[in-house]
């Protein structure tokens, strides 16, 4: 299905400016989503929705109760490709304190899909060791919220194609997710994957995947992981809701095979989109 491949709404009309004013700007103070789209449609809305009402009661913003119609309007306009959703509290006065009144923007733009190289989850990727640690906060822990300089400090430490993901641990040093995605891995008969009750994003391919184990009746452990134990593990992959999943096949020194788990994991990924 073909549609317009690029395009901005702010508040539901055509725009490309929010006011300098807006506190996103000013604080990252508000919350984001990014939504792929196929065939008009973004599957994972629900999942999406979840997350960002989530992200909305942790940071006390009201989120319109029509968003869910605009996201499905945008991606019928879109056809195939990415929507990212960008919500804030909007314009306030100078200082940290919460406006009493404020008016929120939703911001929404479209694109193509990145065009993620095929080998990557044909045959897997390797992982950089990123040296930046997620600092630990609860009340943000899990939640897509605007401050994503951790992020970018991770990202940045390393250059070229060698590497198509960074593993990001705690403070202390504790595997907790990748760059961009989320972390799973399989050991002593089950999957496992960091939770995230302190640091990292809730991704919701991570939660697809979780609710398609229990529902085959393996449901994945969400614990506390040491990086000893990733390193002993049988298969390693990450996840996000863009390109479903890559299989881990090497990090530093360890190396892993792209297992028969790990491609199971992937079918059930593609199931989300079909």
């Amino acid at each position: 299905m073909t549609g317009a491949s690029r395009f901005t709404l702010v508040n539901g009309r055509e725009a490309d400016q929010v006011p300098l004013t807006d506190r996103g700007l000013a604080y990252g103070d508000g919350l984001f989503e990014t939504l792929r789209v196929v065939a008009g449609t973004a599957p994972l809305l629900g999942l999406h929705l979840q997350r960002l009402q989530r992200g909305c009661q942790a940071l006390r913003l009201p989120l319109p109760h029509d968003l869910a119609d605009e996201l499905s309007s945008a991606a019928r306009r879109l056809g195939d490709g990415v929507l990212k959703l960008i919500f804030t509290r909007g314009s306030g006065q100078r200082g940290y304190a919460i406006p009493q009144h404020s008016e929120p923007n939703r911001i929404i733009s479209a694109a193509p899909l990145p065009a993620y190289p095929e080998a990557h989850a044909a045959e897997g990727i390797r992982l950089y060791a990123c040296s930046t640690r997620l600092a630990q906060q609860p009340l943000l822990a899990g939640i897509k919220h605007l401050n994503r300089l951790e992020q970018v400090l991770a990202r940045s430490e390393w250059e070229g194609r060698e590497f198509a993901e960074g593993l990001v641990c705690d403070q202390q040093g504790r595997p907790i997710e990748c760059t961009m995605s989320n972390l799973f891995f399989y050991a002593d008969g089950a999957w496992i994957t960091p939770e995230l009750t302190q640091c990292g994003v809730q991704g919701v391919m991570r939660d697809w995947l979780i609710a398609a184990l229990q529902e085959q009746g393996e449901p994945a452990q969400v614990r506390q992981v040491s990086y000893p134990e990733l390193l002993a593990a049988d298969e390693v992959m990450c996840c996000n809701s863009l390109f479903g999943v890559w299989p881990v096949v090497r990090l530093a020194d360890r190396q892993w095979p792209v297992g028969v788990r790990t491609r199971q994991m992937q079918t059930s990924a593609k199931q989300a989109y079909s």
